[in-house]
């Protein structure tokens, strides 16, 4: 049973009939309330309800927010009918915020969407409704949309986008940047995935492509682009509530519609000390809190402009009429097998088909070999579909289950993803202080001196200043920041400052690629060594080990899925094993590790972690304790026994 047929089961029963003519007849100020619609049925409600009218869901943070939309996403054929409005994440009245733009740019492209029909669903939290935007029509006007064939020079366009706020630059690299270069017009606009590549012929527009900033490849063609400027920062004295870009008959949904309110009210708290906090001269520059954040009174008026069905435990006042969905949440297996396994007969006794969604097919294949039995008996079935959250509802003769929620582990929604740039970034520029380490690619380790505005061949441009040995400077333009890099080394190291001219640093590469060869050789000569040598081999993957590795709380990355299976691959291999797994703290080194000792011990094996401080051995000794608790090894670290006899009676 695919999504689309789950969504078809539920649409035929009472409740949801009884819901969909409700809503087709509600009017402004009509409200339901909706009880016993745990998990993901909210989401499955509303890909329902969708069909007669559009939608707005209000969820009371922007997590939940992001995995109702996820859902919706997947229940709906296509995407382009679900707008999720993230909040900015800016600090109210904070004008040196510097961070992720992404959020920014997303709530752009979804009430660019939202004001021009494209999304008839909208999703949004409370953080994110108690800012107010730039008015539909305000987003409407201010986004310029190009097709093939228009007519317009392009040192015209160019000029239109600068006069929208669009910095002039050489070449793109972050959102707002345009140029210009003959023929062709790079601007990276505050909507989409990627800047947009305009090609003319003459005046007119002959070839649109999505381009990757790095690579300057292209990712796409398109017959018409929108070039949509930072609209957060247009019409800061016209600004409008979300609830602006929903149509007259758009039904809403609120999860906890008590908490959202008590949320609103204590954001908008804080955005009014926030401007208590200016002084005089930058209160004069700031729009008051009313003209920028959502009153409870506004919020008030915009849910009864509307008909609304109120879902969640904190839903509304009792006196409302009511419907009930017996349903209830997925119970919590915490790993237990054994459980699962029990609750899933339970269900068969009780006329329900079990259902288990699949983040993945490797975790599909793990559950297979788990639920041998209860899937040979046609009690479950496995899917490789993914909801956020499970339930087990009776009127529809299901229990649907989430593996990520069988095993503690945390589900990630679908997001999207920008294209990423080597170097520094300006954001990145930005948290430099003056005296910091940079290395230039090609001219070696000098210190931060600052920004500066320097005129070359008649133009101004902005350029970063390096301090090299005996005061030498270095600008670099803001174009060419993917040549720096901050320097890292041992803490507390001072390293040598390059003198330029010297060629002390193309020695310096020189000796690193000749030191590099050197060392590729000796391990090529070990590996042909080791080639010749026999190991041990280890058996093929048990029961207990699938087991262990679907229990791991997150979502394995490809990267991480990768090595696991290179290092069993290696463990499974009679040739002796040699292999260094590098990752960044924080992504999943240690679990490749347990995964591993565990293959180890079910085979007779001992297996011993060395690392290099106490702390670091008791961290370890925690993780290896609890990921492999409810399996017969037992787990010690050596840092707790001050002496080697002590060590060594623990080792035997």
């Amino acid at each position: 049973m695919s999504l689309k047929l789950l969504a078809r089961r539920a649409e035929n029963t009472s409740f949801f009939e009884e819901v969909a003519e409700w809503s087709k007849s509600a009017r402004s100020e009509d409200a339901l309330r909706l009880d016993g619609l745990p998990g993901s049925l909210p989401a499955l409600l509303g890909a329902h309800l969708s069909d007669d009218r559009p939608l707005a869901f209000l969820a009371p943070d922007a997590e939940e927010a992001a995995h109702l939309a996820d859902d919706l996403t997947r229940l709906l054929t296509g995407d382009a009918g679900v707008a999720l409005v993230p909040p900015s994440r800016r600090a109210p009245y904070d004008d040196e915020h510097v961070g992720d733009t992404a959020p920014l740019i997303e709530r752009t492209d979804a009430l660019q969407q939202l004001s021009s029909g494209e999304a008839r669903i909208a999703v949004t939290s409370t953080a994110a409704l108690a800012e107010k935007a730039p008015p539909p029509d305000a987003v409407r006007s201010e986004t310029m949309t190009v097709a093939l064939g228009d007519e317009e020079p392009p040192d015209e366009l160019a000029a239109l986008l600068t006069s929208q706020g669009f910095r002039r630059v050489e070449f793109v690299e972050e959102p707002g940047d345009v140029a210009l270069r003959g023929g062709i017009l790079d601007a990276y606009p505050f909507a989409g995935d990627y800047p947009v590549r305009i090609e003319f012929f003459g005046d007119e527009i002959d070839a649109i492509r999505e381009f990757d900033v790095r690579t300057q490849r292209s990712v796409s063609r398109r017959s018409a682009a929108r070039l949509t400027p930072n609209l957060e920062e247009h019409a800061l004295d016209r600004r409008a509530p979300l609830f602006a870009f929903l149509p007259d008959d758009a039904l809403l949904l609120s999860l906890d519609e008590q908490k959202i309110r008590e949320d609103l009210n204590e954001l908008r708290d804080e955005a009014q000390t926030a401007y208590d906090d200016l002084d005089d001269d930058a209160r004069a520059e700031h729009p008051a809190p009313d003209a920028l954040y959502l009153s409870e009174q506004e919020f008030t008026s915009a849910l009864w402009a509307h008909p609304r069905l109120l879902l969640g435990a904190f839903s509304g006042s009792d006196e409302l009429p009511a419907r009930r969905f017996e349903a209830s949440p997925q119970v919590p297996f915490n790993s237990n097998m054994e459980l699962l396994r029990q609750r899933i007969d339970e269900n068969a006794g009780k006329s329900l088909d079990t259902l288990i969604f699949c983040d993945s097919e490797g975790q599909q294949d793990r559950l297979s070999d788990l639920l041998s039995e209860q899937i040979e008996e046609g009690q479950a079935r496995l899917l490789v579909e993914t909801l956020h959250a499970g339930f087990e509802a009776p009127p529809l003769g299901l229990a649907v289950y989430t593996d990520h929620q069988i095993f503690n582990r945390y589900h990630r929604p679908k997001t999207r993803k920008r294209s990423a740039k080597g170097g520094l970034t300006r954001q990145k520029l930005q948290s430099l202080t003056l005296g910091d380490f940079v290395v230039h690619t090609d001219y070696g380790i000098g210190t931060f001196a600052g920004m500066r505005e320097i005129e070359v061949r008649g133009t101004h441009q902005e350029a970063v200043r390096l301090r090299f040995r005996d005061d030498d400077v270095l600008y670099v333009n803001v174009n060419a920041l993917h040549k720096l890099n901050k320097f890292t080394g041992k803490e507390g190291h001072q390293p040598r400052l390059t003198k330029l001219g010297s060629g002390r640093w193309e020695r310096k590469k020189a000796q690193t690629k000749s030191e590099v060869k050197d060392m590729a050789r000796d391990l090529i000569e070990l590996y042909a060594k080791r080639k010749e040598s026999k190991g041990f081999g280890y058996s093929e993957d048990s029961v207990w080990q699938r087991e262990l590795e679907a229990s791991f709380e997150f979502e394995d990355t490809p990267d991480q899925a990768a090595a696991t299976e290179a290092v069993k691959r290696d463990m499974q291999n009679s040739t002796p094993m040699d292999r260094l797994i590098c990752g960044d703290v924080g992504f999943g080194k240690t679990e490749i590790a347990v995964r591993a000792a565990f293959k180890a011990v079910q085979d007779g094996k001992q297996v011993a972690v060395l690392v290099p401080t106490t702390i670091l051995a008791d961290q370890h000794y925690e993780t290896f304790s609890r990921r492999l608790e409810r399996f017969p090894v037992n787990v010690d670290v050596l840092s707790r026994f001050r002496t080697r006899s002590e060590q060594k009676e623990t080792l035997k």
